[in-house]
């Protein structure tokens, strides 16, 4: 079977890739062992949110000096205007999200521990919690819904340094039971897609909202009618009405990830998920062929050009053996960022920024993955994500950023330096 491009991994970097060259008619195959880190995380686009302990108001002003003082980071390989097209890109290519945003300012929004989180592209079903210019916010907690407590947030919002006054209360609500519906986020969200649970909440809170107060819910304001949910309840409670992200799995991150996928396949691609993959041939430094390691046989797959976007730890794309070493998993590509010898791996608190945070691959302008000494590996492969080396994604909050405007790059790199397009015949 035989493709333009082969993508491996469908998180945000790998299906962004994906349908840029699906636009420009290349016949693309994304092929993974899962979903992706669009399940796990919030839709919103951070950029980049803090700079050490400084917090990010503008990512467009800040990123030319951040790039200066960390040569190593993905974005030294992408120019602000490639992240500022990846935000309009997005926007206009999911409008179903209705994603709001620019690259030169931060959105700053609730999470569900109360910390307030920049942000430079955000969800419609988000905005109305913006905290910059303060003002009066009620949280809606649901008795039964895990790792979401209105009470906890709003007190902790309630302390936090912020750019204006801001007062915080909380509801909590207990919905009425169903034995059969998932207990969590994802089994609320489609409990709220269906209209008579949307009318047990607006019937219980009648009454208790006060003037101008903006209404924050756990972000499980459905699954497939998201956005008719959104709107009902703006409409129906007369207030602004807002969703504050939670722990995985993430249902904001579910819709992205359906509607990147919906429109990748009306774009002609083919999405392959539950095969793990692992490397094929190679014919004069290119990357011939991938092999899908299915129940029954490996099967091979062909390519002009390849997209490694498999993630980092968390997703399997770098593994950590018990003896200290890092191997990438698909193609045992070289892992740059480690920590010299000798140099611990690990500091001793948990929320330290660890040596080890910054492995991953590292890249040549193309975004295609280099040796220790600079040497391009492949030259048909590029790299694009979470498998970078030289970021810390959680402390910068610039993850979803990285996997977006990498992931916009790569398809331009591709489509750049094209190769005579594949003639597809019947046995294909």
């Amino acid at each position: 079977m035989t493709y333009d491009v082969i993508v491996v991994g469908a998180g945000l970097a790998g299906l962004t890739a994906a349908l840029r060259l699906s636009e420009q008619d290349r016949r693309v195959l994304v092929i993974a062992k899962g979903n992706g880190a669009t399940h796990l995380a919030p839709p919103v686009i951070d950029v980049l949110g803090y700079a050490g302990d400084k917090r990010i108001e503008s990512p467009q002003k800040a990123l030319s000096g951040f790039v200066v003082s960390h040569p190593g980071h993905p974005y030294a390989n992408v120019s602000a205007d490639v992240i500022a097209e990846s935000l309009d890109w997005l926007s206009r290519r999911v409008p179903e999200l209705g994603y709001q945003g620019r690259l030169d300012e931060n959105w700053l929004l609730p999470t569900a521990v109360g910390v307030p989180k920049p942000s430079a592209l955000v969800p419609e079903s988000m905005v109305a919690g913006d905290l910059r210019r303060g003002g009066r916010f009620v949280f809606i907690g649901l008795r039964g819904l895990k790792d979401f407590h209105a009470s906890y947030l709003a007190d902790n919002l309630a302390r936090a340094q912020l750019p204006a006054r801001v007062s915080t209360r909380f509801i909590e609500l207990e919905p009425p039971h169903d034995r059969n519906a998932d207990p969590g986020s994802v089994g609320f969200a489609r409990r709220f897609d269906e209209p008579r649970f949307r009318d047990w909440i607006v019937q219980a809170l009648a009454g208790q909202l006060e003037p101008n107060e903006k209404v924050g819910f756990p972000a499980v304001l459905g699954i497939e009618k998201a956005g008719e949910v959104w709107r009902d309840l703006e409409r129906r409670l007369e207030h602004p009405a807002f969703e504050v992200p939670l722990l995985p799995p993430s249902a904001p991150g579910i819709r992205l990830y359906d509607a990147l996928a919906r429109a990748l396949r009306q774009a002609g691609a083919r999405i392959l998920i539950g095969d793990r993959v692992a490397a094929g041939g190679s014919e004069g430094g290119r990357v011939a062929e991938i092999n899908a390691l299915t129940a029954a046989r490996p099967v091979a797959y062909r390519a002009n050009s390849f997209v490694l976007a498999t993630g980092g730890f968390a997703s399997g794309g770098l593994e950590l053996d018990s003896r200290g070493s890092v191997r990438e998993t698909v193609f045992g590509l070289p892992v740059a960022g480690m920590p010299d010898a000798g140099e611990p791996m690990f500091s001793p608190r948990y929320f330290d920024t660890h040596a080890v945070s910054r492995a991953g691959v590292a890249v040549d302008a193309r975004l295609r993955p280099v040796d220790e000494k600079g040497k391009v590996v492949f030259e048909n492969l590029h790299a694009a994500g979470a498998i970078l080396s030289g970021a810390v994604p959680w402390r910068e909050h610039s993850g979803n950023g990285i996997s977006l405007a990498t992931g916009y790059a790569v398809a331009a790199a591709i489509l750049e330096h094209a190769a005579p397009r594949i003639r597809v015949d019947a046995r294909d």
